[in-house]
């Protein structure tokens, strides 16, 4: 790899100091523990050093939404200014898998919610582990979306303006959704996953960027054996099965060029184009997996955000 390759200074000096664990040699559980205790990690005041503070013109509250046979807690970033009448709804899925929670993504979120404005939902969905593949955290964020927007007058939100964001394996949940819900406007796929089969390590972008500092190779795979674990079916939730034939909403593919997963968002954005679905692919040069959640280390992350915004804002 080439020095122009590399990931900024910052990130490999904070992932050179974080133990890497042999995933390979992680069971279901060691992998769990894993995941809570760096959840511990971005929820401390300290993490905002990196993850970056929330917008001053939004404000933030925690709330559930109820299903019939469970609750979802969400994270509700409201703008402190707004009009009269219904506001957009912009429903998040944060990244992580095993691991991750709203909290990290509220650089992206509030300012999302001040300056569209709207009203964004962020779901805390249930983590991959033992009992949880991805189709059952993928059925929190739709449930989440469907519950939400049946209430809109609850919420404040319009119904017929609506739009998904999803980070890395929320960027999965999130495509996942998308296929399913005909009315949205828009979905933002944030250096998604989006091939989870046996050919997820076959792409020249995994073999490329196989061991950078936010996320491995190996990392990747057994993020995909956790989200469809033995006996079932990888291709339903691998949302570049279908991208051919899926109807989907207006589109935009953020693509960090150092990423592993680089290369399944390009082949997403090539696939889904023949069906007359608007796409844009914003290429993040210098720039790794995970890259948004770091604003303070990697300043391309602020390109990334305003571009999200203004797509938004015009399909909103």
């Amino acid at each position: 790899m080439s020095r122009a390759a590399h990931p900024p200074l910052g990130v490999r000096l904070v992932y050179g100091l974080r133990p890497q664990p042999d995933f390979a040699a992680l069971s279901d559980e060691e992998l769990a523990e894993l995941g809570r205790a760096q959840n511990e990690v971005v929820t401390s005041p300290a993490a905002r050093l990196i993850t970056g503070c929330p917008a001053l013109g939004s404000r933030v509250t925690w709330t559930t939404v109820a299903l019939t046979d469970r609750q979802i807690p969400v994270r509700v970033h409201r703008p402190r200014r707004s009009g009269t009448g219904p506001l957009p709804l912009v429903l998040h899925v944060h990244g992580g898998g095993y691991s991750g929670t709203a909290v990290q993504c509220d650089w992206l979120t509030s300012h999302l919610a001040a300056r569209l404005p709207a009203v964004v939902v962020s779901v805390e969905h249930r983590l991959l582990g033992p009992g949880v593949s991805m189709a059952a955290a993928a059925d929190d964020v739709l449930s989440t979306l469907v519950q939400v927007r049946q209430h809109a007058s609850t919420w404040g939100v319009d119904p017929d303006r609506v739009a998904l964001v999803g980070e890395s394996a929320g960027g999965t949940m999130t495509a996942l959704a998308a296929e399913r819900s005909p009315w949205l406007r828009a979905q933002v796929l944030v250096n998604p996953c989006l091939d989870l089969t046996a050919a997820a390590l076959d792409y020249p972008s995994m073999t490329e960027h196989a061991h950078t500092p936010t996320i491995s190779a190996a990392e990747v795979q057994r993020f995909c054996r956790l989200a469809a674990p033995a006996g079932t079916d990888a291709r339903a939730v691998s949302p570049l099965t279908r991208a051919e034939t899926a109807t989907l909403p207006s589109t935009l593919l953020v693509v960090p060029a150092l990423d592993p997963l680089a290369d399944q968002a390009r082949t997403y954005a090539a696939r889904v184009r023949p069906t007359q679905t608007p796409v844009r692919l914003l290429e993040i040069e210098r720039a790794g997996h995970a890259f948004l959640s770091m604003p303070h280390l990697v300043p391309s992350a602020y390109r990334a955000r305003r571009a999200i915004c203004s797509f938004l804002h015009a399909a909103l």
